[in-house]
């Protein structure tokens, strides 16, 4: 049995082609601000952090080199068939079932443990 996965980047990285500068990604801060107003969720979950730069090997392993982006959620196996999950956001690759963006895995978290969808 594989645990769900929660993919973030770690803030306060470089990116040279973005400028001088320390950043962090607005998407994985949405869905930090969200496990912070659901604390249970991180009891629910594996949260993992990775670095910016590609390649993400971690990420990787999971679902494809095709398929760096953060932040992702990965879903275990026991969840990957549950019929009660956002279908049209789904995607699969590497036989893992994902959701990509904190809108998508907002979504998901609203399903499947019960708290409030985004307005």
């Amino acid at each position: 049995m594989t645990t769900t996965t929660l993919f973030l980047l770690r803030p306060d990285f470089d990116d040279a082609a973005f400028g001088p500068g320390i950043f962090y990604c607005p998407h994985c801060i949405a869905l930090e601000g969200l496990l912070a107003t659901y604390p249970r969720l991180r009891h629910e979950i594996a949260v993992r952090y990775v670095d910016f730069p590609r390649p993400r090997p971690a990420v990787i392993a999971e679902i494809g080199e095709a398929n760096q982006s953060c932040p992702v959620l990965v879903l275990g196996a026991n969840e990957a068939s549950r019929p009660d999950l956002p279908a049209s956001a789904r995607r699969a690759e590497n036989g893992r079932v994902f959701f990509v963006g904190e809108k998508d895995i907002g979504a998901y978290f609203a399903v499947r443990f019960g708290i409030a969808r985004s307005h």
